[in-house]
Order: C-alpha cells, then structure tokens, then sequence
C-alpha cells in the first residue's frame, strides 16, 4: 500500500515560529561574524584594511536589510484566498444568480472546466490549489515554505522570489568576506580571537557556504519557471504537455509576476498602477493563449 505523504503535511503546523526564530538565530550569528567580530574592528585598522571593512559592513547591511524585508513580506502578506462567493466569468456571462455547488452540477462543472475544491466546499479559480498545511484553497498557489511559515501564492510570490535573490547574494557576500578567516584555521599560523569568536566565526562560514549553494538551486528553478508562466505545483502537473496555456513568452511571464514597473522590480512591493493594470497580480484572472484555452486549467 502507497504512503500519501500528503497526509503528514499537518505536521509542518507545529513547526510555527519554530522556523521564523530559526532563520534569525542565523541572521544573529552571522552578524555577530561579521560585523562585530571580524570586520567591526576592521575599522579602526586604518588604511585598506578599514577601506575594506567599511565597504564589506556597507555592502552586508544593505543586503541584511532587503533580506529581512523580503522575509517578512513573505511571512506577513497572505498568498491570496478565494474571494466568498467567487464565480467564473462563464456563470456571469450565462446569467447565472445562484452560486453553483458540487452537490448539484458535480458533472457539469468538470464538463465545463470549473473547479471545485471538495475540502473547502468552494469553487476554485485558476491555477488555484488547495494546501494541506494551510487548509485552505491558496490562489496560483507555488508550494508551502516552512522556512517563511506560509504558503507562497499568487500575492507574495514575487516577495519569496526577491528573499531567495538577497539570501543568495548575502550569504555569498559573508562566504567570500569570511573565507580567508576559515582558511586560517587550517594553518599553523596563531588565530586571535576566543574560541567563542573564533566558534561562531567558523559556524557562520559554514552556514552561510551552505545556504548559500542551496538557495542557488532554488533560485535556478523558480527563475525557470518565471520564465515559463508556471508554479512548482502546475510543472509537475504539466509536465507532459508540450505547451502551457500561460506561457506568453518571457518578457510578459516577468510581468505576470514583478509588474512592469522598474522600480519596484527589486522591493517586495508594488505600483497602484501595476496592481489596476494586470490582473494576474490579483490572482484570479490570468491571460492565456487562444488557441490554448481548451486546456485543462
């Protein structure tokens, strides 16, 4: 008999701020690496040494800083939810006024593509799943992260993308600025510092060296699926038809997700101007290929 590890999903519930503490216990160790143990000195030095330290401090804090922004813009913003008594549009144009149910067009709302989540006992609108570890149905939802204790969805999609994209380069930038300080360790040369500092040094080097390779896979991957218009969840849906019903090509995929706004490519936020102008940031109506919208959605 075939385990459904869907099943054992519930189980991420109790991990809770467990996780959120976690990712600062780490943020907290490496600043105590970096700045005050290592590079706070630096400072004082003088020359290029304290050069040095002081663009290596700037550069950690601007990167920490739209790290922690990110974050907790992932962990703060609901990924979307399925209005009350949200309808599709082929019901509106039908002239439709009672709210459809499985119980009584089970047949005919497969027949005619729409989707309704049993579990939640609601019609679910496109590239809608449901999450076991929420309990509810998430729009376009991607995956549930433990990391940031949220599912991640059409609403806070591009903020998980940017805390993936400043994770990378912060944890590259303490890996590269603390690398000749673990070199050392392995040295016959005398190290100064306590072994509490030199400890947390080395601890620091090391999870940062290994977040660092991991987030670069993950940051790979959803990059690829930017650019294909598509989710976690709808890549192992699809991944046997040769072509994506969303797919409108890359340039308008980027859109689907940081807007068109160039400024606020780069901040988990955006312009009133994008979220009046594309729908899909709203997370119900996404624009699709004519000759594709008989796909299943």
């Amino acid at each position: 008999m075939a385990w459904n590890v869907f099943k054992f999903c519930t189980a991420l519930r109790g991990l809770g701020s467990i996780m959120i503490l976690l990712v600062l216990g780490v943020v907290g160790v490496t600043y105590y690496a970096v700045v005050i143990n290592n590079y706070g000195p630096g400072l004082e030095a003088g020359g290029t040494e304290a050069l040095l330290a002081f663009f290596v401090l700037i550069l950690f804090h601007c990167l920490l800083a739209m790290l922690l922004w990110s974050y907790f813009s992932v962990v703060f913003t609901d990924p979307g939810i399925v209005p009350p008594n949200w309808r599709p549009k082929v019901d509106e144009e039908r002239g439709d006024t009672d709210p459809l149910t499985a119980t009584e067009f089970p047949a005919e709302l497969e027949n005619r593509g729409i989707r309704f989540c049993r579990k939640c006992n609601q019609l679910k609108p496109p590239r809608c799943h449901h999450c076991s570890v929420c309990g509810r149905c998430v729009l376009k939802m991607d995956h549930h992260c433990v990391w940031v204790v949220n599912c991640v969805g059409a609403l806070n999609y591009k903020y998980f993308l940017l805390f993936l994209f400043y994770t990378f380069l912060e944890t590259s930038l303490v890996t590269l600025s603390l690398l000749p300080h673990f070199i050392v360790f392995f040295t016959d040369d005398d190290i100064p510092g306590t072994p509490g500092t030199l400890a947390t040094t080395f601890l620091a080097f090391v999870l940062n060296l290994a977040f660092s390779l991991s987030v670069l896979g993950f940051l790979i991957m959803h990059i690829s699926l930017v650019a294909g218009n598509t989710t976690t969840i709808e890549a192992y849906e699809k991944k046997t038809t040769p072509k994506w019903r969303y797919d409108l090509g890359r340039k308008r995929n980027f859109e689907q997700v940081f807007g068109t706004d160039k400024r606020y490519w780069f901040i988990p936020a955006y312009s009133e101007e994008d979220l009046r102008r594309i729908p899909a940031l709203q997370g119900l109506e996404y624009p699709s290929k004519p000759d594709l919208d008989a796909q299943e959605l």
